[in-house]
């Protein structure tokens, strides 16, 4: 039964945190960011959030720098928009899938023409 709800809470928080992100008005922060997996521990301690962006690898490392030190901040308002007794600590994790995507979608489109 609890596999459910921490199911249930890391939608809920990927959803909240996808809000958050394009209210953001760090520079450094990426406009097309994109939360890849969300990964809340079994006692609402830490979410390990899996960011990647469009533009490349480079530009997402610099967003999880300017996400780290907007942390508490985002913590902060998860907390008042998920009502939640417990906000977990938010982790950011660089992760390159979407280049990753985009480069096996380029070599693809190479041997059909």
């Amino acid at each position: 039964m609890a596999g459910f709800k921490i199911n249930r809470i890391t939608s809920d928080v990927r959803i909240a945190l996808s809000e958050l992100l394009r209210e953001i008005k760090d520079p450094r922060v990426s406009k097309l960011l994109s939360i890849v997996k969300v990964d809340v521990s079994g006692d609402l301690s830490y979410a390990t959030v899996y960011v990647s962006a469009i533009e490349g690898y480079e530009t997402t490392l610099q967003s999880v720098k300017a996400l780290k030190g907007a942390a508490g901040y985002l913590r902060r308002e998860l907390g008042s928009r998920m009502k939640l007794r417990k906000v977990p600590e938010l982790r950011f994790v660089a992760d390159n899938s979407i280049e990753h995507s985009a480069n096996i979608s380029r070599i693809i489109d190479s041997f059909e023409e």
